[in-house]
């Protein structure tokens, strides 16, 4: 096996702008791409193997065929593979929405439902986002909010800076605002419940969906579980700095900035998904190798790519930062 490189899925939604085509080098015809997703097995869009021997493979068939060799010990307990990774660039405000956890969205929707994790890229200076309420609020209020469209007057809307986290449990009321550009790491789910839309149309015209009752059945009618903000602090090694930013039962995020050459090791336990964010870098390896291509890739701003699990060390030698996931 080698560092697998992965070709994105995009989304063309009506509030997504050209900062994923202009700023992180996307390719797509279409006009605006909402969301690239980096890493993804789900059926509603699957990621590419980009190079070696499995080029032109969708990720999920080759997990199909080589199982617990590419993921690791610690997915054995998922059914199906467990994280989706996405670049959201929000151009307009994102619909204010909430997530199901597992047992309701495997009872009524048939897949896992969304925990999620934010990472801000980057975002306009008067950027901001909605997580969750500001206050505890009944059912029924938040019933009569929905119908007299006064529900953001009771939601916790929080200033944003480049480099801010936030931790999203299933059941958290939650809107990406216009103006940021956003890292998730969320479970393998696109279970979503709209509760508010701004009175937005689809391109058939017609208003957009919302989901009411399912979001009343699902929402957690109070502030947040978690602080905004990291769960650990930078952490300098060697020829690196390493700062946690989520961990939960689904996936455990690192932020890593390299200086010069770091040294990193993908065990038997889990892969590495890498989302470059910024610099330049080449990737070298020692595992065998019978792509073709030797054993070191360049990897830049906005590449993503998958370390198989048992790969073992491996050197990331620029200058440059990403996202280190595991399971």
């Amino acid at each position: 096996m080698y560092p697998l490189k992965l070709s994105p899925a995009f989304k063309d939604y009506i509030w997504g702008g050209t900062r994923l085509k202009t700023d992180f080098g996307k390719q797509s015809k279409l006009e605006r791409l909402a969301e690239s997703w980096e890493l993804s097995c789900h059926k509603d869009g699957l990621c590419v193997i980009a190079n070696g021997r499995y080029k032109g493979m969708t990720l999920a068939e080759l997990i199909e065929q080589l199982g617990t060799k590419i993921l690791g010990s610690d997915c054995e307990r998922f059914d199906d593979f467990p994280i989706l990774i996405k670049l959201i660039d929000a151009h307009d405000n994102l619909s204010v929405q909430v997530h199901p956890d597992d047992d309701y969205a495997l009872r009524v929707e048939g897949e896992y439902g969304k925990t999620e994790m934010w990472y801000v890229v980057d975002c306009d200076s008067d950027a901001s986002l909605l997580y969750g309420f500001d206050h505890e609020i009944t059912r029924e209020e938040f019933a009569r909010r929905i119908r007299d469209n006064s529900l953001l007057d009771v939601v916790n809307r929080v200033p944003v800076k480049k480099g801010d986290v936030f931790f999203i449990e299933a059941g958290t009321l939650h809107a990406i605002g216009k103006g940021i550009l956003i890292a998730e790491i969320q479970q393998n789910s696109n279970t979503t419940y709209r509760v508010f839309d701004y009175g937005r149309v689809g391109a058939d015209g017609k208003p957009r969906a919302l989901h009411i009752d399912k979001a009343m059945d699902v929402t957690r009618l109070g502030p947040a579980a978690r602080r905004p903000g990291p769960q650990g602090k930078p952490q300098k090694k060697d020829g690196c700095v390493v700062t946690l930013l989520a961990q939960c039962d689904y996936f455990t995020t690192r932020a890593v900035s390299v200086g010069s050459c770091a040294r990193f090791t993908a065990d038997k336990t889990s892969f590495h998904s890498l989302l470059f964010l910024d610099g330049e870098a080449l990737l070298l390896w020692d595992a065998d190798f019978s792509g073709g291509h030797g054993m070191e890739l360049t990897v830049r701003k906005g590449d993503s790519i998958l370390i198989p699990a048992a790969l073992g060390s491996y050197d990331i030698k620029g200058n440059c930062e990403f996202l280190l996931t595991t399971v």
